[in-house]
């Protein structure tokens, strides 16, 4: 069913309306809030109420066993006939280890700005199912009132972690500290049944690791090439046996031969005179399947004058495993990137790291956070990040230091219309949104179009449209139907997981509709389109008689 562009309206409350005290100033603790009157899982959020043995003070004296038929469960907590204050919830669900901050789960006042910004509300339409319901959710865990189970480790799986929620808070609610706290909470507490283990066990040894990414490219460029894949999709038996490996497949690009063995150079000199020195990474999943951005990324960076060393030994950024609460891999991650670049800075420090993954970008300038816990490599990992650049900003630098001198050329034969999609990790984790625009505007020829709901998330999120493919495929095609509705003839992202993602469903649309011109739209990196410009080549484009 393709998405429409409507906002739903959120759900009305039956009780006092939402945040009704936030006009004076008041914060109301999560706890304290009337919303949840709406929510349909309401009853299994009370039936720790109606089974613990909670003890009151006299005059009615301990309780214990069934409570149900005896006293009546009130929306905010209380107990007909006993004060709230008179209970004593059980102790927190939560292990020791960095729960979510009690502080900022009360900073929350319920307003219900997050909601339409929220893609998983938008799709489902629950309110456990935001951002808002969440915080809730979390400080009923944390107080004792909800279990720390698979009932509620749904309504944070459902989350992706987009952020956008974070950029219209007028609170100002610090919901990704809360949800990179909550994610280790689940891994570490709640058990997955056999499914969720075996999909996230090959999603966890494979993708952060590039090595071994790399040894199975041969074989997936051969089922490719043999007509297997082609197969696999017509018959759909592989959706039913696990829509999470169907999903995997589907995103699945045409992978390029020079893919099968990315070598890349240790170094690249500088054209002309040498004003940086800066270092690359490049990605798991980008250098394997979309290497063309790596090498526009580096033939930007050597034509602007930057000298470009590639750490040999580099893995992955670690954002995969991180923002799905694989907090020791991430750490593990993290720790083996620094020794990577710390290999190259001895003799001669770095003026940069230049990261072109909005996602692994917003991970890497983590680094001080996800190492907290050793002060030695806090320090190291915080060291790090205050280097890391993501290469819109540091252009954006470089234009702003007037060392943008190199010559822009038209990269079509007429005008060319290119809308730009904003990743999420870029926007509203980096908050980084202007620098690709100017740099795309900067080409001579080319039109910026903006699409409606820029800033909702296209459903990748990292791994979470393998994770949770019916809610990313809602997502996908919303995200698609915005960027063909402003007509223009190529799309910019950003980001190696929103591309995949929009790759995706702009091949399902030409399959469905072979004689549109809408589903051929190619998808380029912005660096990809300037690297074209750079060199006065132009790009392959669909005209508009198809």
């Amino acid at each position: 069913m393709t998405a429409t562009n409507t906002t739903p309206e959120p759900p009305k409350s039956a009780g006092e309306p939402l945040g009704n005290s936030a006009s004076s100033g008041d914060r109301i603790p999560a706890r304290d809030s009337q919303f949840l009157q709406q929510n349909p899982h309401l009853q299994d959020l009370q039936d720790p109420y109606l089974q613990g043995p909670y003890l009151f003070d006299d005059p009615l004296g301990p309780l214990d066993g069934d409570l149900e038929g005896d006293l009546d469960v009130n929306l905010d907590g209380s107990l007909d006939g006993v004060p709230k204050t008179a209970r004593i919830p059980h102790p927190s669900a939560f292990d020791q280890q960095h729960p979510p901050a009690q502080s900022v789960i009360d900073s929350c006042v319920h307003c219900g700005f997050c909601l339409s910004t929220c893609p998983s509300y938008r799709v489902l339409g629950t309110e456990m199912d935001s951002p808002r319901g969440r915080i809730y959710l979390m400080d009923a865990i944390a107080n004792g009132e909800a279990a720390l189970d698979e009932t509620t480790a749904s309504h944070f799986d459902s989350c992706l972690g987009c952020l956008a929620c974070t950029s219209v808070c007028p609170s100002q609610v610090g919901y990704d500290k809360l949800l990179a706290d909550m994610r280790p909470q689940l891994e570490r507490n709640v058990p997955r049944n056999w499914r969720d283990r075996l999909i996230r066990t090959l999603v966890f040894n494979l993708f952060p690791y590039p090595r071994r990414l790399q040894a199975v490219m041969p074989g997936l460029w051969l089922y490719q090439k043999l007509g297997l894949q082609q197969v696999v999709r017509q018959t759909g038996w592989l959706k039913k046996l696990s829509p999470q490996l169907a999903a995997m497949d589907a995103v699945l690009p045409n992978l390029p031969a020079k893919g099968l063995n990315p070598i890349a150079p240790r170094q690249i000199p500088a054209q002309g005179k040498r004003r940086y020195r800066v270092g690359m990474l490049l990605g798991c999943v980008q250098r394997s399947v979309l290497p063309q951005v790596n090498e526009a990324t580096m033939g930007v960076l050597s034509a602007l004058g930057c000298e470009v060393i590639i750490p040999p030994d580099q893995g992955c950024c670690g954002a995969l495993p991180a923002h799905q609460g694989q907090e020791n891999q991430a750490q593990d991650i993290a720790k083996a990137m620094i020794r990577a670049f710390d290999g190259v800075q001895q003799d001669k420090q770095l003026d940069a790291i230049i990261i072109n993954a909005a996602g692994c970008g917003h991970t890497l300038k983590e680094y001080g956070g996800i190492l907290r816990d050793d002060p030695e490599w806090q320090s190291r990992g915080a060291a790090f990040s205050a280097q890391v650049r993501d290469i819109h900003e540091f252009l954006a630098e470089v234009v702003t230091a007037g060392n943008f001198d190199g010559e822009l050329r038209a990269i079509a034969p007429e005008p060319l219309t290119v809308v730009y999609q904003d990743a999420c990790h870029l926007l509203h984790g980096q908050k980084i949104s202007t620098p690709p625009r100017q740099l795309l505007a900067k080409i001579p020829g080319v039109e910026l179009r903006e699409p409606m709901d820029a800033s909702l998330c296209c459903g990748s999120a990292g791994v979470f449209n393998l994770l949770q493919p019916e809610i990313a495929e809602e997502l996908g095609e919303q995200k698609v139907d915005n960027l063909l509705a402003t007509g223009a003839q190529v799309i910019a992202s950003p980001n190696p997981g929103c591309t995949l993602q929009i790759q995706k469903h702009l091949r399902e649309r030409d399959q469905d509709h072979p004689d549109a011109v809408l589903g051929k739209v190619p998808v380029y990196h912005p660096i990809q389109l300037l690297d074209y410009s750079l060199r006065g080549e132009a790009i392959a484009i669909q005209s508009s008689e198809g």
